[in-house]
């Protein structure tokens, strides 16, 4: 059995490790309060922006927006949003795993893959994971802006518009509620039709009640379209690259907030393993200190019964 001093040092040092994982829940938790707030307040622009593409593509154009019209399947890409710092419990391999499952798929199907990676993590795993990185965002903060996911996004919708990619896809981690967070793919491109575009915002964008509103919009029983300036094509092109950019930013926002309450789940728990271990170190403890008491107590009373 471990000496009473080393225990004691066992224990002074698990102590202070409880207090630096309580501590880092509390801020955990307070910045996953702000994460979620800043998730939320995105979320009328991209309803606004969502209602809009909707009516857009119902208007009847001369040529189907290249968005919206499936290619053969030559070459994917995908956007991997994850956390740049760890200690949030299974939030960034739980992504991974789900990446290298598709990717192994389109792999056995001969398909390339190209790849944005945002967040420290993702960045790393590609590193060990290999694969043709286009282009890569980290350090984004506790509060990400959309200009830093800018360069990003120019990439892969440039990729799209030049014909070098046929499907875009994008992973992340969807924020069910604080204890559940799980990884999610959703399909940005090709926008194949009308009910695609809207249910592309069940993710993170609206609620699933404002999806279903938003697909009961009315059948037009005549001819209606906008007037256009400069041309439909190009107005279509613009606010559907604004809605694809508003859900890679949702997203992002999303994998903050499910960062920081990953992260204060996963500190709860040590904070409370290190409970535990005190406790049975503790114990570990009177017992060894009552067990020398005992000894010393027999050698004394084996002495006095000597000397008698």
């Amino acid at each position: 059995m471990a000496g009473g001093k080393e225990i004691r040092n066992k224990i002074k040092s698990i102590k202070s490790t409880q207090k630096i994982t309580r501590a880092m829940q509390m801020v955990a938790a307070s910045k996953m309060r702000k994460a979620q707030e800043q998730m939320q307040a995105t979320r009328p622009y991209a309803r606004q922006i969502l209602h809009l593409a909707a009516h857009l593509s119902k208007a009847s154009h001369d040529d189907r927006h290249h968005f919206m019209s499936e290619r053969e399947l030559k070459r994917i890409g995908i956007i991997v949003i994850s956390s740049d710092r760890g200690l949030c419990g299974g939030l960034n391999s739980n992504l991974f795993k789900e990446v290298s499952l598709h990717m192994k798929q389109w792999d056995d199907q001969a398909i390339p893959v190209d790849v944005v990676s945002v967040g420290n993590k993702a960045i790393g795993f590609f590193k060990r994971y290999g694969g043709q990185v286009l282009a890569t965002a980290s350090h984004l903060g506790d509060s990400p802006s959309i200009e830093q996911l800018l360069g990003v996004m120019k990439v892969m919708l440039d990729a799209y518009d030049e014909g070098k990619i046929d499907r875009l896809y994008i992973f992340g981690n969807i924020f069910v509620n604080t204890m559940v967070q799980k990884p999610g793919r959703i399909q940005l491109l090709p926008l194949s039709n009308q009910t695609e575009l809207l249910s592309l915002s069940n993710k993170s964008t609206v609620s699933a009640s404002d999806t279903q509103a938003n697909t009961d919009l009315p059948e037009t029983q005549y001819s209606w379209d906008y007037v256009y300036e400069p041309s439909a094509k190009s107005l279509l092109t613009l606010v559907l690259k604004r809605y694809i950019e508003t859900i890679i930013y949702q997203s992002t926002v999303e994998n903050v907030a499910c960062e920081m309450a990953a992260r204060m789940v996963a500190m709860k728990a040590a904070t409370d393993n290190a409970g535990n271990i005190i406790d049975e170190l503790q114990l570990i403890y009177n017992k060894a200190r009552q067990a020398s008491i005992t000894q010393e107590l027999t050698e004394i009373i084996g002495g006095a019964a000597a000397v008698a």
